[in-house]
């Protein structure tokens, strides 16, 4: 039997539209709307087409949205100087600035410059405490991690007591997503183990896993006969293996063999349109709450 797939593609527009609804209300009750501003330093072709659909997305979403395009030459001081700026700034609720950065300009130093509480992407060291401690004390959720914990969600995929195998120990997915899911709270409530490329036996690992969440960045890492038949797998690495010949564009794996796997598990999703859409909708989410906080 053939695994339910898990469409990120299409929950993303179901959450998006939930987020739109909000907003509407948000200004209709308020006057106000969430503000965001995405800061891009140079032209780095990826990152301009990343902004680009963050940008699109908030707009669409009815949010105000302040693209805020700096030479790759801005000082470091320059650069610390506007996030304050936007720190102060009573309209902004989300400050996102796109990395990477260039070389002269110190990456922590600016992300830890950005209020925590205007930190959407959740980077920022107090927001990673917040996370640790869990409950009340959480802000924000990161972003790709909380797309995850969406996926499984709305997968109608049981958490509570569920034996969960993270393959990958990564600052951005891997470590975040082990910690949500083992907090109390729906969603969660669940054993986690976190496992990696230097794990032992780690084939058996995956194996008991009644979810599987792999970020290890390694195209078709796990095997299909590492995979707990019925289990719900998630897929967040995105590889690229090649180009396509006929229309150039970048062939991409996960890191899971899909094919083979998906004859297996009861839910998998795919890659590209599985956690992928995600991070982007939840970037958006962040937003909205920190606007609907700072009311």
């Amino acid at each position: 039997m053939t695994a339910e797939i898990i469409s990120g593609t299409e929950i993303s527009k179901a959450i998006l539209a939930e987020i739109k609804q909000e907003v509407a209300e948000m200004k209709a009750k308020t006057g106000k709307v969430p503000g965001l501003v995405t800061i891009l330093v140079g032209e780095n072709p990826a990152s301009i087409s990343y902004v680009t659909l963050k940008v699109r997305t908030a707009l669409d979403l009815g949010f105000n949205e302040i693209q805020d395009n700096q030479p790759a030459d801005i000082s470091e001081a320059d650069l610390l100087a506007l996030i304050d700026r936007y720190n102060n700034d009573p309209e902004i609720h989300g400050i996102l600035v796109q990395l990477p950065l260039p070389k002269h300009v110190d990456e922590k130093k600016v992300l830890n410059a950005i209020n925590p509480d205007k930190d959407v992407d959740a980077f920022h060291p107090v927001n990673v405490g917040r996370l640790m401690i869990g409950g009340d004390e959480v802000r924000f959720l990161p972003c790709t991690p909380a797309g995850i914990q969406e996926l499984i969600v709305r997968s109608g995929t049981e958490t509570k007591g569920a034996e969960v195998v993270v393959v990958g120990r990564s600052n951005i997915v891997g470590k975040p997503i082990a910690m949500m899911m083992a907090q109390k709270g729906v969603g969660a409530n669940s054993t986690v183990t976190i496992v990696h490329t230097g794990t032992k036996n780690l084939a058996a690992h995956c194996k008991r896993a009644d979810i599987l969440i792999v970020a290890a960045g390694v195209p078709n890492l796990v095997k299909p006969e590492w995979i707990k038949p019925g289990s719900t797998v998630i897929d967040v690495g995105v590889n690229r293996v090649g180009k396509n010949e006929q229309t150039g564009k970048a062939i991409l794996k996960g890191d899971v063999d899909f094919d083979k796997a998906k004859e297996i598990a009861g839910k998998i999703t795919p890659v590209p349109g599985g956690v992928g859409p995600m991070t982007i909708c939840m970037l958006m989410r962040n937003t909205l709450r920190s606007a609907q906080k700072s009311i």
